[in-house]
């Protein structure tokens, strides 16, 4: 059986560690591609050489030509302008657009079947953007949204609880953005839900420090912004898919009916297999999350909105 092929769009941190996690699982050869001469050549080269040591079996070629992207499976786009303290979002809007407008028209010509995964942001507008150049079925364009963001609310918990990440559950649902939604009851330690075992109070302010979590890295930093987790949880989704695992995992998918919203991305439960979103699974939410969820989708139409394609 040949080997899929991953094209990791963007050499910077998210794009660069995005590539090490993916070479050490062993998901595929992997080309990384950036505007930057020599950039993804020396971090393409200078993994190359980490495999003798790791044990991984992989080519990795560094590019800034698309034509050696050709026939990727699965394309993670980490390129665009990052974040900096005092920026929302919504700022890196029109730079973000133009950069997966040009990006999504390169990987549709030379993988016209690829699965495709965004992470630049604002999330959820980009990954539409995406969707709406590649011209691609909804399946097979996703966002890494609560992968990342669950992640850091199980980091958070276990911190708390002092208990192994591995017997955490969460969920995160909506935007990729201030106005994510944290779900409480849908977080559980080994199925015992969080209620039993930590104060309302305190579960209040982990699910505050969860919606700021991006934003509390860009302050620690000053000069970047998160890449270690972004790129651990985009490599989770691409392996789902890859391995064809069937995980339920979190992800900006389009909903046109589902929750109540149309026509956006929006972070929700997905079941991730070969085909991509094989489903979105509907989870009731009180009245309380539903509210909360609404807001989150009212301020990515506001985004979407904005937006010149």
């Amino acid at each position: 059986m040949s080997r899929k092929k991953i094209t990791i769009v963007g050499a910077g941190n998210v794009g660069a560690h995005a590539a090490v996690w993916a070479a050490i699982k062993e998901l595929g050869d992997i080309v990384l591609i950036d505007v930057i001469e020599g950039v993804p050549q020396g971090k393409g080269l200078d993994l190359a050489e980490a495999s003798p040591v790791e044990g991984f079996d992989a080519r990795i070629l560094g590019t800034n030509d698309y034509k050696d992207t050709a026939n990727s499976d699965v394309v993670i786009i980490t390129a665009g302008i990052a974040r900096k303290p005092g920026m929302s979002r919504s700022d890196l809007i029109n730079t973000n657009t133009g950069i997966i407008k040009g990006v999504t028209e390169q990987i549709v010509r030379y993988s016209p079947n690829a699965i495709i995964i965004v992470v630049t942001n604002p999330l959820d507008v980009m990954v539409y953007v995406a969707w709406k150049v590649s011209g691609f079925p909804k399946n097979r364009v996703i966002g890494l949204s609560g992968a990342l963001d669950a992640a850091r609310l199980k980091a958070f918990l276990s911190m708390e609880l002092n208990v192994s990440v591995e017997d955490i559950s969460a969920m995160v649902i909506g935007g990729h953005a201030d106005e994510m939604v944290p779900l409480p009851r849908y977080s559980t330690v080994s199925g015992i839900p969080i209620s039993q075992l930590i104060s309302k109070e305190r579960i209040n302010e982990i699910m505050q420090r969860t919606k700021k979590a991006g934003g509390e890295i860009v302050d620690l930093l000053k000069t970047g912004s998160a890449f270690y987790a972004p790129s651990a949880a985009v490599v989770e989704m691409a392996e789902s898919i890859i391995r064809d695992k069937k995980r339920i995992i979190p992800c900006a998918a389009y909903c046109n009916g589902e929750y109540g919203v149309k026509d956006m991305f929006i972070g929700v439960p997905v079941k991730l297999g070969s085909n991509g979103v094989e489903e979105i699974i509907e989870i009731e939410l009180n009245e309380e999350e539903k509210r909360a969820f609404d807001n989150s989708a009212q301020a990515i139409k506001k985004l979407i909105e904005e937006i010149k394609i």
